[in-house]
Formats: C-alpha cells, sequence, structure tokens
C-alpha cells in the first residue's frame, strides 16, 4: 500500500495512525496536495490528500472511506471503532466535530493566503467555527471517565481528535492556544506520547 499525503495533515495523519496500529505495511509518500499534486493526479483526481494507493493499484480517497476500508479488513469487531450502536454515533460525531474544524481551517488557511482580501464577517464567523469546535471537544475531553472514549487504548475519535488539535494549534498560533482547553490539552499530550503518534508525526509546514 501507498499512502500518500504529509503527516502534518490530520486527515492524512489519522489514516497513518490506524495503517500502524492494525500492523499493516505501507510506504509513504510525503507530497504536498497543493505544490506536487503532479505527482499523483492520476491516482486523485481532486488532487487531494490522504490517497491510499492499495496494492493492486485501487486508490481510494477521503479519510473517512479509507478508514472505513482498512476497518473492514481488520474485522469490523476489532477495529478502532465500535461497530454499530450509540458508541459508534459518539465516536462518529466527534470525528465530524473534529474534522469540522480541520476542514474549515484548511479552507480559511487558503482564504487567507490567496484572496487579496477578506470580509471580516467571514473572518469572525471563521475563526469562532474553529474555537467553538476546540471548546466543544473540550466538553467532551472532560466528561470522559477514563483516559480515551474507546476504551483502554485510543480509537479512530480519540486519534482524529489529537490529530486536530496538535494541527489547528500549529497552524494557528495567533488564534489557538491548546492551554485554554485544558482537557483537550491533556488528551493531545497523552496521545502525542504514544510510540505510534512519535512514529507518524511531523511539524505543520505552511503549503508553497
Amino acid at each position: 500500500m501507498q499512502l500518500i499525503g504529509q503527516y502534518d495533515s490530520p486527515f492524512v495523519r489519522r489514516v497513518g495512525l490506524a495503517l500502524t496500529r492494525y500492523g499493516i505495511a505501507f510506504d509513504h509518500h510525503p507530497f504536498s496536495s497543493f505544490g506536487e499534486s503532479d505527482k499523483f493526479v492520476a491516482h486523485n483526481p481532486l488532487r487531494r490528500v490522504p490517497t491510499l494507493v492499495l496494492d493492486d493499484g485501487e486508490a481510494l480517497i477521503d479519510s473517512y472511506a479509507i478508514l472505513d476500508h482498512l476497518d473492514e479488513g481488520h474485522g469490523r469487531d476489532r477495529a478502532l471503532i465500535a461497530p454499530s450502536g450509540p458508541e459508534r454515533r459518539a465516536a462518529l460525531r466527534r470525528c465530524a466535530i473534529a474534522t469540522g474544524i480541520a476542514d474549515k481551517a484548511v479552507s480559511f488557511f487558503y482564504a487567507k493566503n490567496f484572496a487579496p482580501s477578506l470580509d471580516p464577517v467571514f473572518v469572525a464567523r471563521s475563526e469562532g467555527q474553529i474555537r467553538d469546535g476546540l471548546a466543544v471537544l473540550n466538553d467532551e475531553c472532560a466528561a470522559r471517565p477514563g483516559d480515551w472514549w474507546f476504551g483502554a487504548e485510543p480509537g479512530h475519535d480519540d486519534n482524529t481528535v489529537a490529530c486536530v488539535a496538535r494541527f489547528v494549534s500549529e497552524a494557528y498560533a495567533y488564534l489557538v492556544t491548546l492551554a485554554d482547553y485544558p482537557a483537550l490539552a491533556d488528551h493531545s499530550a497523552r496521545a502525542e506520547a504514544r510510540a505510534e503518534f512519535q512514529a507518524i508525526q511531523q511539524a505543520f509546514i505552511p503549503p508553497a
């Protein structure tokens, strides 16, 4: 398998973490979706990461679809998310909030860097969406009885929240200080100390 995309993307990183936890061998190609899209456009015409190229050449796109495929192959009963019911819906909701923050952060970043000017209302709304989403995740972390939502080990929701927390704190250092979200900061620190997070990580590199 080939995983395409840089690990400063929380979308790429959460796939890399799942591959590692599942013990699936893969080659990592840290191509930039902005500056090096010509290297993988044949696999993904949208020029987006992550892209996972399977051994038979089939290319999977979108982190949700990729994780679903990996979960299926690993076994739904052994996947890093509950197979059904309220626990699964709750985990997917946490993932959706976290990836929604990341989506907003990415689009807002490009707007700030390439638009000649931005309406102050749009800026305030975008920054508010990021901060409000992080506040919800902080409350979710604070209300959790244990170290992880998934159980003794982190699941997809735990991984995704930690990946997004690091991403926005680095890409939006002027806006996001994790110390303002103490439960989320603790979650992030414990995740980042794990071996798989140490192996699947990269400091944020602004696209150029």
